[in-house]
């Protein structure tokens, strides 16, 4: 691998900086406004089913999440939800899109010790304007040559994104902490892929078995990978 890879992309949410622990701190301050109507477990529930029912309608990202919230709070309470909890609903889901950017330890320092031998993209999913607040915000900008904000990542989405850079997958890396996301299709295509474990993920991209492949590494943390390099 160390050398063939030409280019590597990152993700962005829970890779390069924190963005989970605030969507589960969302979800927990509404699952307090419904606690009227269910349980605030059965709440999180409804609303996880909501999100898996609508992500082919709205992607992934605060704005689907809101809406979701709002349709989770609307069918659980029989349509009776007073418009002031769904202008709280709608509050938290503005204070979603306002959080500040706390990068990841060890991001910086890692770029820094890239740039300049590699071809650094990020390659993230989420809402197109959330996304490039917080890259804008996050002082990373500079050290990426393209910055790719994808609808989904699955094997397709990764076949245009190498085409669109013009990069073979036995020259592309990538690292994320979604072993569904970032790691199974870039493998499939031939690609490497590194796992950064972080200690809160989303339901829908866990992935129980542990991963075997020659072309996977499992990292402690993003600096892990200079090892590699």
């Amino acid at each position: 691998m160390k050398n063939k890879i030409k280019t590597i992309a990152f993700d962005a949410d829970d890779t390069l900086w924190i963005n989970e622990p605030y969507f589960q701190e969302a979800e927990k301050q509404f699952c307090r406004l419904l606690e009227d109507y269910l349980p605030q477990h059965s709440v999180s529930q409804e609303l996880f089913k909501t999100e898996m029912k609508n992500l082919h309608l709205y992607g992934y990202g605060v704005k689907g999440f809101i809406l979701c919230m709002i349709e989770t709070a609307s069918r659980i309470s029989n349509a009776t939800i007073p418009v002031k909890l769904i202008d709280e609903i709608v509050s938290i889901g503005h204070e979603l899109l306002q959080k500040p950017i706390e990068l990841l330890s060890g991001v910086s320092e890692t770029l820094d010790k890239l740039k300049g031998n590699y071809r650094l993209i990020v390659a993230t999913k989420g809402d197109l304007l959330d996304q490039e607040r917080k890259l804008k915000n996050s002082g990373l900008e500079g050290y990426f040559h393209h910055i790719e904000i994808m609808s989904d990542k699955k094997v397709g989405d990764y076949q245009k994104l190498l085409k669109h850079l013009d990069c073979k997958p036995e020259n592309f890396l990538m690292l994320g902490n979604s072993i569904k996301s970032d790691i199974l299709p870039v493998m499939e295509l031939g690609g490497y892929a590194a796992h950064i474990p972080y200690h809160v993920t989303w339901a829908h991209e866990r992935h129980e078995p542990v991963l075997k492949h020659e072309n996977f590494m499992e990292l402690k943390s993003i600096a892990d990978i200079l090892s590699y390099l």
